[in-house]
């Protein structure tokens, strides 16, 4: 059986990352890579990198094919397509890239560090309405908030 992170470092070593500076030097140098964030809606809501495309994990793979209630046409049709996942860790994008690949997108790549690390930075983040969101405000809704009943007990 494996754990969660070590399903994320199998991906890992199969999908390309970029850090959030490289993003933001590709974005002043003039690309323009579709941003697809698989975080929860509500998490969309909340803050994102302005231009982002919201399509979370749970129903990405009916997302990229045409014919589902689901299908978003933006990424069925993007194959081809410079493609940069995000979420708010680096982690969920990993395995959203990897299952991108397997599914034949050929230019995917994973923002390592997640929003966290773009906040970080000091790179823009908005909020639904597009509004800037203070970065200190980002800072505390991006920090992991575990229950002790999330915490590691003495398993073995």
């Amino acid at each position: 059986m494996k754990r969660f992170s070590e399903l994320v470092e199998d991906c890992r070593a199969e999908v390309k990352e970029i850090l959030p500076w490289d993003l933001s030097e590709w974005f002043e140098e003039g690309g323009s890579p579709m941003l697809l964030d698989v975080r929860e809606p509500y998490e969309f809501a909340r803050m994102r990198i302005a231009g982002s495309l919201n399509v979370p994990r749970g129903i990405l793979e009916v997302a990229c094919e045409y014919g589902y209630e689901d299908t978003v046409p933006e990424l069925a049709a993007a194959r081809e397509r410079e493609i940069v996942v995000i979420c708010r860790s680096g982690l969920r994008s990993v395995l959203a890239a990897h299952t991108l690949q397997i599914l034949g997108y050929r230019q995917v790549t994973s923002l390592k560090t997640g929003l966290r690390g773009w906040n970080d930075y000091e790179q823009p983040l908005v909020d639904a309405a597009g509004r800037p969101v203070d970065a200190d405000e980002a800072d505390e809704y991006l920090s992991p908030r575990l229950t002790p009943e999330q915490q590691r007990s003495g398993e073995s």
